[in-house]
C-alpha cells in the first residue's frame, strides 16, 4: 500500500497550476445553500477513520457559541446569500453546551437546520432531549438530525466506532423515531458492495426498526466514499469540466462554507470546505465576505471525494 509520503508526488503545490502545468480547476461560491458551523472537535468516541481526527481530547477546533452562530447569521442577512439550511457538525456537537440554543436561533431565523450526530450518549441526556423535542414541537419538519451509522451491519460498523457502538446508535435513533424527530443516516462506501447493496442492507435495517428514512434517497441516507489520502488521484483541471460532464456549481464549494473556531484564537474563521479543516489554504477569513472568493481544488479530498466521487454533505 503507498503511504501518504509517497503518493501524489508533485501534485496538489501549487494553487494555480496542476503538476502538468495545466490550470487547476477553480469553484466560485455561485448558488450557497448551506452554512455549516463545526461545534467543536471533542467528540466521545474515537474511530479508526475520522477525517477531522474527532476524539474525547481532540480540541484543536474549540467551542463555538450562540452569540458566535448569530454574528454569522446577522452576515447571511447582510451579504443576502440566500442559503436555506444551517448544519452542525463536530466532534460530537450534543457535546457543545449551546448546541440546543445553536439550533434554536438558527431555527428562529427562518433557516432548516440539520445536526449531524452519532446518537450516543451525548444526544441521550435529558437536558438535550428535552431541547430536541422543545425544537421539534415549536419548529414542525425544519429539524433533522443526520445520524452517523457507518454500516448497516453491527460488525463493519463497531469496526470503525468501537464494540458495541452500534446498538448504542440504535437506542438513539430509536428514541428519535418515538419523538417523532426527522432523522437522516450518513454511511460510508468502504466494504466492497455495490450502492444497490449498501442501500439493500440499509433499507432492512430501516424497515426492521421502524425508521422513517428512505435507504435508497441520497439525500436521506448519504454514502461517503472513504476520504483516503494516500490513493493516487487525478487533478482537476479546467478542461475536467466538459471531460466529465461535471459543472462546477454542483461541487460542494459552490454551495456552502464552513465556520470553525481554532484552539487560542480570539474569533471564528470561515472555510471553504467541510473536509479540509486544518489546511490553511482553505481558510478564507473572519468573515462571509472575506468567504466568496473561489476556491482552488488544491487538495486529494476534491478531487477524489467531490468532483470524481460526487459526494455533498448537504442534503
Amino acid at each position: 500500500m503507498k503511504d501518504s509520503a509517497t503518493t501524489n508526488i508533485g501534485k496538489f503545490e501549487h494553487p494555480g497550476i496542476t503538476a502538468k502545468g495545466d490550470q487547476r480547476a477553480r469553484v466560485a461560491l455561485t448558488d450557497p445553500q448551506t452554512l455549516w458551523f463545526n461545534t467543536g472537535t471533542l467528540c466521545n468516541i474515537t474511530c479508526a477513520n475520522c477525517y477531522i481526527e474527532s476524539s474525547p481530547t481532540n480540541d484543536r477546533l474549540v467551542y463555538l457559541t450562540t452569540d458566535e452562530v448569530s454574528d454569522y447569521l446577522d452576515q447571511l442577512q447582510d451579504r443576502n446569500w440566500g442559503v436555506r439550511e444551517i448544519a452542525f457538525t463536530g466532534g460530537e456537537p450534543f457535546m457543545n453546551p449551546d448546541m440546543i440554543d445553536m439550533a434554536r436561533v438558527s431555527l428562529d431565523r427562518g433557516y432548516e437546520v440539520l445536526i449531524l450526530t452519532n446518537a450516543m450518549l451525548p444526544m441521550m441526556r435529558r437536558r438535550v432531549q428535552e431541547g430536541l423535542r422543545d425544537l421539534n414541537a415549536a419548529y414542525p419538519g425544519k429539524l433533522t438530525l443526520r445520524i452517523s451509522v457507518d454500516h448497516h451491519s453491527a460488525r463493519f460498523h463497531d469496526e470503525e466506532r468501537g464494540t458495541g457502538a452500534f446498538e448504542k446508535t440504535l437506542i438513539g435513533m430509536r428514541w428519535l423515531r418515538d419523538a417523532g424527530i426527522p432523522m437522516a443516516v450518513a454511511g460510508r462506501s468502504m466494504w466492497d458492495e455495490t450502492d444497490k447493496q449498501a442501500r439493500d442492507g440499509f433499507a432492512a435495517l430501516f424497515l426492521s426498526e421502524g425508521f422513517d428514512i428512505d435507504a435508497y434517497n441520497p439525500g436521506q441516507t448519504v454514502l461517503f466514499p472513504e476520504m483516503d489520502e494516500t490513493v493516487e488521484v487525478p487533478e482537476i483541471t479546467t478542461e475536467c469540466w466538459s471531460i466529465l460532464n461535471k459543472s462546477p456549481e454542483s461541487v460542494m464549494c459552490a454551495s456552502s462554507r464552513m465556520v470553525v473556531k481554532r484552539k487560542g484564537a480570539e474569533k471564528p474563521t470561515v472555510l471553504a470546505c467541510t473536509l479540509l479543516p486544518y489546511d490553511p489554504q482553505f481558510e478564507l477569513g473572519e468573515t462571509l465576505k472575506d468567504a466568496e472568493r473561489a476556491v482552488p481544488l488544491n487538495h486529494p479530498h476534491c478531487a477524489k471525494f467531490c468532483v470524481l466521487g460526487g459526494a455533498s454533505c448537504s442534503a
